[in-house]
């Protein structure tokens, strides 16, 4: 579909060859130097009387003054990552927080606590964790830094402290009148523009996501009767001596392309399933960042209009709708930041993987 490039803003023009594309799609590393290097790796089964579950080692390097440190080594369970996410969805709600894997997968494509579906899920978590450093804000929050540094008994101790049970009921009920109450009636041209573009780019890339894993499948289809294919003519080689030759040369032609169809195989599920799947779960963040952007906007619209109708305490109004303002003005700040910058990622994420399919593909019809 044309119109693809039209919404993540693709260059319409398409290089003759796999190479220049490259070439073209290249940027150049950022300026900045990174202070904070981390590692998740090491995935370890723990079986208790209650559960079964995995832990992950998350190393930790940096040359920041804020750490006591310069190396932190700490184990991770997934239920830590989701604390985490929830912390930086609390302190940041108009920023866009990267996406961790889903914690229960699809049924039929790889089992739990295989070797698989735990090699996956690390290289998810290591992205999660490297996408908050990168970070122009996310990195400097506190609760990442406990994250990263807190032994398992400290970081416990530590999400012991969040809100109340009352407290959070309130912000699930004031999450839910907001969506009720829909889009707010002053809201930007530009954060329109940002939810349509939004639930443009969620249609195709989940189309995308679908289209990806039915090739993947079929692949794999045709991958198994090839294994079968080839051994086949081995055996047949040997009771048809006249034609033994040519019959083995079949069998090794065969082996050939099966070898080069797991290669290509490799690469779908490494680079280019979770790459799609992880903007899948981008499109609902931005959702809801647009609907969090939304109930704040909600908020002010709600005093404006109470002060219009109140002849009485218009002081106390006036100040809590100066307030709001303010609120209002940062949100959209760090939104509108924010957005650029994930939207010169996603472009550069998807012209790259896009780009290793073309070569992968090439490689393959070559083989």
């Amino acid at each position: 579909d044309t119109s693809l490039a039209e919404v993540n803003s693709f260059s319409p023009s398409v290089p003759i060859s796999p190479s220049s594309m490259i070439n073209q799609y290249k940027f150049e590393d950022g300026p900045e130097l990174r202070d904070l290097f981390i590692t998740v790796d090491d995935p370890e089964s723990h079986i208790t009387a209650i559960e079964t579950f995995i832990t992950y080692r998350v190393v930790t390097k940096t040359s920041r003054g804020e750490f006591d440190s310069s190396e932190y080594e700490v184990r991770r369970r997934y239920q830590d990552f989701l604390w985490l996410k929830n912390k930086l969805e609390e302190a940041h709600p108009t920023l866009i927080i990267p996406p961790l894997p889903e914690k229960f997968i699809m049924k039929g494509m790889v089992e739990r606590f295989s070797d698989e579906f735990i090699e996956t899920r690390r290289k998810a978590l290591h992205k999660f964790l490297n996408r908050i450093a990168d970070h122009p804000t996310l990195t400097f929050n506190e609760d990442f830094k406990i994250f990263l540094t807190a032994q398992a008994w400290e970081l416990s101790s530590h999400k012991k402290q969040g809100p109340g049970l009352l407290s959070r009921m309130g912000q699930t009920v004031r999450a839910v009148a907001s969506s009720v109450r829909g889009a707010a009636k002053n809201r930007p041209e530009m954060f329109t523009e940002m939810n349509n573009y939004m639930e443009t780019f969620s249609q195709k890339i989940n189309l995308l996501d679908k289209i990806a894993h039915r090739i993947y499948k079929e692949e794999r289809d045709y991958f198994n009767e090839m294994k079968e294919y080839g051994p086949i003519h081995t055996l047949w080689s040997a009771s048809e001596e006249d034609i033994a030759d040519s019959l083995k040369g079949i069998a090794g032609c065969i082996d050939r392309c099966c070898k080069a169809t797991e290669k290509r195989m490799a690469g779908l599920s490494e680079n280019l399933l979770p790459i799609l799947h992880e903007y899948v779960l981008y499109s609902e963040i931005l959702m809801g960042v647009l609907k969090r952007r939304d109930q704040i906007q909600g908020e002010l619209d709600s005093k404006v209009d109470a002060l219009a109708n109140k002849k009485t305490e218009k002081d106390l109004f006036s100040e809590e709708i100066g307030k709001l303002e303010d609120k209002v003005e940062r949100a959209n700040n760090a939104l509108k930041a924010d957005w650029d910058r994930w939207k010169q990622n996603m472009q550069w994420d998807m012209r790259s993987t896009f780009t290793d399919v073309a070569e992968n593909n090439l490689r393959y019809y070559e083989e």
